[in-house]
């Protein structure tokens, strides 16, 4: 099981580090802040379990990541480079992979062609990586050609890591990967993050 951490506690910029969020402010509505002051440093090979409680904020913080939510205040960087205003495409390509709470998957595509969407940027390379997350994910092997919204949630929820994980990330965003989970499927996507890990990604996970 991941270690647990909060958001709040953990310290500010460090040298070195993979990914380093500083001083994130951010709102739905103005002058009301979900986010204030938001500080989060991930070194490499880590993985970052975030447990808030509902309302939080925590789905905003990876989406701000990820730059689907701009930040009021603050700077996110990867590998020294700062990507506070860059497109989701170019933070795919900066190695930067991401996969959101619901509507994850294309439901009436194969699991095949989820992966190969995961792979837009780099079609060439898709026989190579399509080895290698099936090797992390052997169920999506074996159903490669059954669609997506045919699968069971815990399924569908191993299809969208391993899009994600198509493009061989070195940071993994997940926004709450065990929501609406039986409690085996929850343990699964556990043990596949921690797989995940040890292949050398860097976890950022929130629930």
């Amino acid at each position: 099981m991941p270690s647990t951490q909060v958001v709040s506690e953990v310290s500010d910029v460090a040298d070195g580090a993979l990914l380093v969020a500083s001083e994130l402010v951010a709102g739905y509505v103005p002058e009301v802040n979900i986010l204030d002051g938001v500080n989060l440093t991930l070194a490499k090979g880590e993985i970052y379990r975030g447990i808030w409680p509902n309302w939080a904020g925590m789905s905003t913080l990876v989406m701000m990541i990820f730059v689907l939510v701009p930040p009021r205040r603050g700077r996110v960087g990867v590998c020294g480079v700062d990507i506070t205003n860059k497109t989701a495409h170019e933070l795919v390509s900066l190695g930067v992979g991401y996969v959101p709470q619901t509507a994850n998957v294309f439901p009436t595509l194969t699991v095949e062609e989820n992966l190969e969407m995961g792979m837009y940027l780099r079609r060439r390379q898709f026989t190579e990586r399509f080895a290698h997350v099936t090797d992390l994910f052997p169920l999506l092997g074996q159903r490669r050609k059954q669609k997506a919204g045919s699968l069971s949630g815990g399924e569908r929820q191993m299809v969208a890591m391993a899009r994600a994980l198509m493009m061989d990330p070195s940071v993994l965003l997940l926004d709450e990967p065990t929501a609406g989970l039986s409690p085996a499927n929850q343990a699964e996507v556990f043990e596949r993050v921690q797989s995940i890990n040890a292949a050398g990604v860097s976890v950022v996970m929130v629930e």
